[in-house]
């Protein structure tokens, strides 16, 4: 009896500790006034498809990306026809075996190049890519500052499908508003990528 007494006792103590502790590490938030809070939104797709400079840069690099596919598409048809061309030849048997072997090594460094262009022209391609979005995004979110303080726009939220936010209401929408704030300000953005 004593040591179940005992057994309780120590739990009932360990108990009232664990509490205490969970209770003593709780923050204390302070209750905001949300009265007069102002959120809006604005949709991502559409400022891809509106904001001009955005266009522009995404037309740029969708024309290099064309140039870089072109060319490595020429470059792979070329050795292609290479490697027919030889291959007919040696059929016929109308190439010594030292041909053979040189043709052979001529056809391994062609594909070698065509590896190192797509590796390294591809890998530019990208950082080009990216740096330019970067950029892009930083300004983007500068404006959106600037943006929102002229407005008066407590939360500025940005919606786009497979977004966090499944609806909002487009009573919030300023998408048409700060777009054209953007492309006020897109002389600026360009700046930065020269």
């Amino acid at each position: 009896m004593n040591k179940l007494f005992l057994a309780g006792f120590i739990l009932g103590f360990i108990l009232v500790g664990c509490s205490k502790s969970k209770s003593s590490s709780t923050p204390t938030v302070e209750k905001r006034d949300m009265k007069g809070l102002k959120i809006a939104y604005y949709n991502s797709d559409t400022l891809k498809e509106q904001f001009v400079f955005f266009k522009e840069q995404d037309s740029i690099m969708t024309t290099k990306q064309k140039a870089f596919e072109s060319e490595l598409q020429r470059r792979q048809q070329e050795f292609e026809a290479f490697i027919a061309k030889n291959e007919g030849l040696m059929k016929q048997g109308l190439l010594s075996e030292n041909e053979q072997v040189a043709l052979s090594q001529k056809a391994q460094a062609m594909q070698k190049q065509i590896m190192d262009f797509q590796q390294s022209q591809g890998q530019v391609l990208e950082k080009e890519a990216v740096d330019k979005m970067t950029v892009i995004g930083n300004k983007v979110e500068k404006f959106a500052k600037e943006f929102s303080q002229k407005n008066k726009i407590d939360i500025l939220l940005i919606h786009g499908k497979g977004g966090q936010i499944g609806y909002i209401d487009v009573g919030m929408d300023v998408t048409k508003e700060f777009v054209n704030y953007l492309n006020e300000k897109q002389t600026e953005i360009a700046k930065e990528l020269k």
